[in-house]
């Protein structure tokens, strides 16, 4: 082939990307999106909860953890489904049951109902991101997929700044019609997650060749780029455990993908009371400022897949961005103005979600079919760990310490563990592409 035809075959196959990316991403954020509402807006009903039906705080706490609990149990096996039946079929599912629950802990009345509740909640939603991450392997090359997951990033980013003035808006209803705002709150939230899985089935197609938008060329186009270099054609589970969970390069993706997610959700749980230590008054001014985290997240996810197209070594910037974090995070402890601290948690959520679209790039371009419906599940399963792990860190250095900042030193670690994995996860991915190469020896290069 020609360099003028490989190069009138690369535009063709950007503007088909173009194409599908301004008809799927907005159905794929809009489902993320909900998803992180639904997950988080039990935050805002705490006090409530327990002003109203009594719910003590330890209870509240084990209710809210019981969710992580059966989503990651359940993760794997979702997503097993999910490539057995397809992505639009199984991500649809996924929020009508999500949402119909979320809209049914408007019907909490005690401890074991919200205990009940918070668990299904948690098998409901088990599988979604996987299966978004799945289904950006069938559409997207490998060179368009860190962008692409950082579009997908866009939604819980997004969620980080609206979602709170969301709810609490939503419990401004308190008394309508005899119900309490946060029965409002969850009822509306729930209805409109299962808007949005109606909106899954109608604009989800499963695979390029479904799309009647697309013409038989741009699917075809699509399809083979997006498959160019994929080497798993693995049927069942049974006999390839090790394929989907045991590679080197997939444990170690979920190892740096846990230590993120303990300086995530650390942060994001916690900004609230760091902001107030910071002797900032006023729930509405700290709700405010607690923004910052989700515009630092936001530019991370738009900014670092940027960087990344020009610094075309993602383990590299892997690494990189995790010292940053840790950096960032030792100015945040040295700083004493409170107007530098805020800005600085926003800095560190550049680096801490920026990263995000990279390792999954990683992932994704080594896994294929079944192989990658249950390796993208369990990379995520390990993350849910660190989702345990970050929170409960920074309650314990806070009781030692009396500080909510302090929980920056968990940051500190994190973040170092990640620098250290970083090396090792490239010369794990060196060896797994030599190994493919020498099975398939045509086969493009993916080293990088």
């Amino acid at each position: 082939m020609s360099i003028g035809s490989d190069l009138a075959s690369n535009a063709f196959h950007a503007r088909a990307t173009r194409k599908v990316m301004f008809r799927l991403l907005p159905v794929m954020c809009a489902a993320y999106f909900m998803a992180y509402i639904d997950r988080t807006n039990v935050a805002l009903a705490k006090t409530n909860l327990q002003a109203d039906i009594g719910i003590s705080v330890t209870a509240f706490g084990l209710g809210a953890g019981l969710f992580f609990l059966s989503y990651a149990f359940f993760e794997v096996p979702s997503n097993l489904i999910m490539h057995r039946v397809g992505a639009r079929r199984w991500i649809t599912r996924i929020a009508l049951t999500w949402g119909a629950l979320s809209a049914a802990m408007m019907f909490v009345q005690n401890d074991l109902s919200f205990y009940l509740l918070r668990f299904l909640l948690g098998i409901a939603e088990a599988g979604l991101y996987p299966a978004l991450m799945y289904t950006v392997t069938l559409w997207f090359s490998q060179k368009d997929r860190a962008t692409v997951v950082g579009f997908i990033y866009l939604a819980p980013t997004v969620a980080l700044i609206v979602g709170s003035p969301m709810g609490g808006a939503l419990m401004e209803l308190d008394g309508l019609l005899g119900l309490h705002g946060w029965q409002w709150m969850f009822l509306i939230e729930g209805l409109i997650t299962m808007l949005v899985g109606v909106l899954v089935w109608f604009k989800l197609p499963e695979v390029p060749q479904d799309a009647k938008w697309l013409t038989a060329e741009e699917a075809e186009v699509l399809s083979a780029r997006a498959a160019a270099g994929a080497g798993d054609h693995e049927t069942t589970i049974r006999g390839n455990m090790r394929k989907a969970f045991g590679r080197p390069f997939i444990v170690i993706v979920a190892l740096i993908y846990m230590f993120n997610q303990i300086t995530n959700v650390g942060i994001v749980f916690n900004v609230p009371s760091i902001i107030e230590d910071l002797d900032i008054h006023g729930a509405f001014l700290i709700g405010l400022l607690s923004g910052v985290a989700g515009i630092g997240a936001t530019i991370g996810v738009v900014l670092i897949p940027i960087v990344h197209r020009r610094f075309d070594n993602e383990v590299a910037l892997i690494g990189i961005l995790a010292g940053a974090t840790a950096v960032t995070s030792v100015a945040f402890l040295l700083a004493s103005s409170p107007v530098v601290k805020i800005v600085l948690i926003a800095v560190s959520m550049i680096f801490v979600f920026g990263t995000l679209p990279l390792f999954w790039s990683v992932a994704m371009a080594r896994m294929s079919g079944l192989i990658a419906a249950a390796g993208l599940a369990f990379i995520n399963t390990i993350g849910l760990i660190g989702g345990f792990i970050g929170p409960y860190a920074f309650g314990l250095v806070e009781d030692a310490t009396g500080n909510p900042a302090a929980g920056f030193y968990v940051v500190i670690a994190a973040s170092l563990v990640g620098v250290a994995l970083a090396p090792m996860l490239g010369s794990a991915i060196r060896r797994e592409d030599a190994t493919r190469a020498e099975e398939t020896p045509t086969a493009p290069s993916t080293v990088h």
